[in-house]
């Protein structure tokens, strides 16, 4: 159950957030936009932190590694996943960033030597051929022109960057490195680097002060930065990276059925067997195999660092 909140969690705030992001980009830089609302985040975390004296001081490998997080996820990500809507549809924009789950899966075997699952491979491949189905629309009016081109370019770019990301946070937790903290790190880290190459790049330093930019930024910044990332980082150091890259998947559905209530969007045959098979393919991913988890708990479940582990248990049982 308290896996199963922590994937609804940042699957219904992701999925508000695309309606969302339109009132924050247009008169403010996107880079911008990224950096105030990560900055914003990234501070009140700190001070909450600071607030229930958790642990705040990290050695200078350990913010190496939080700062390689903050820039992949909250930084660099961002920047070309809203570049890329210049030229692409954000449906369109969505179902490439489904691609998520595959690159979790690869990344995580090469950087973290984590074994394939056919049940997440097959899940993921329904999943993917299921969001192509909700955007068919979307990809039926692709053209490789060279808007296109370039769209599609930073949307992969932006889509691997959030898989290292994720990649980085389990290895950070395997770490020892609490999520909030490395998290709270991470955005202030993702959000200075924005707003610098803002500043060398030329753009116009700008706020908008306008009742839909100031309540977009601060609904982003709190419920889909530090409420929906807690919830998920904690979720792959419980099951993975490859499996909640899911909530990539999901998110999508639940932004279309947004849009229908506020954009009138028209669901089609094609589109609800999608999300039917989005739905199946999560479920053939994320079963587990109770026999086998109740012999073998995961050491990640455990929420305790492996080092700690071997250093309590006798030394012919940590063999």
């Amino acid at each position: 159950m308290k896996n199963a909140l922590l994937f609804i969690t940042p699957v219904l705030i992701w999925g508000s957030t695309w309606y969302v992001i339109k009132f924050q980009v247009g008169n403010v830089d996107a880079m911008l936009s990224v950096s105030y609302r990560f900055g914003i985040a990234g501070v009140l975390m700190l001070i909450v932190c600071s607030l229930w004296k958790m642990k705040m001081d990290f050695t200078r490998k350990e913010h190496q590694f939080i700062l390689l997080q903050g820039l992949l996820i909250f930084g660099f990500n961002y920047w070309l996943v809203y570049t890329s809507e210049l030229y692409l549809t954000s449906g369109l924009v969505g179902l490439i960033f489904s691609l998520l789950v595959f690159l979790n899966i690869l990344n995580g075997r090469i950087f973290l030597k984590t074994p394939f699952e056919n049940k997440v491979i097959i899940g993921g491949f329904l999943g993917l051929v299921g969001t192509g189905m909700v955007f068919w629309k979307d990809l039926s009016h692709f053209s490789f022109t060279d808007g296109k081109i370039i769209g599609l370019c930073f949307a992969v770019g932006g889509t691997y960057l959030a898989s290292l990301g994720n990649i980085t946070s389990a290895r950070n937790q395997k770490a020892g490195i609490p999520v909030i903290q490395s998290n709270a790190f991470g955005m202030v880290y993702g959000a200075i680097a924005m707003f610098v190459i803002a500043v060398i790049l030329g753009k116009e330093i700008r706020f908008e002060v306008s009742q839909s930019y100031v309540l977009s930024l601060l609904y982003l910044a709190i419920f889909g930065s530090i409420i929906a990332f807690g919830a998920f980082m904690t979720l792959i150091g419980n099951i993975g990276a490859s499996k909640a890259a899911y909530v990539s998947l999901v998110a999508p559905v639940i932004a279309l059925t947004i849009s229908t209530f506020l954009e009138d969007y028209t669901w089609t045959t094609i589109s609800l067997s999608g999300a039917v098979m989005i739905l199946v393919g999560n479920v053939v991913a994320l079963r587990s195999s109770k026999k086998k988890e109740k012999a073998f708990p995961r050491v990640q479940e455990l929420e305790v660092p492996v080092e700690v582990l071997e250093e309590k248990l006798p030394d012919k049982l940590t063999k």
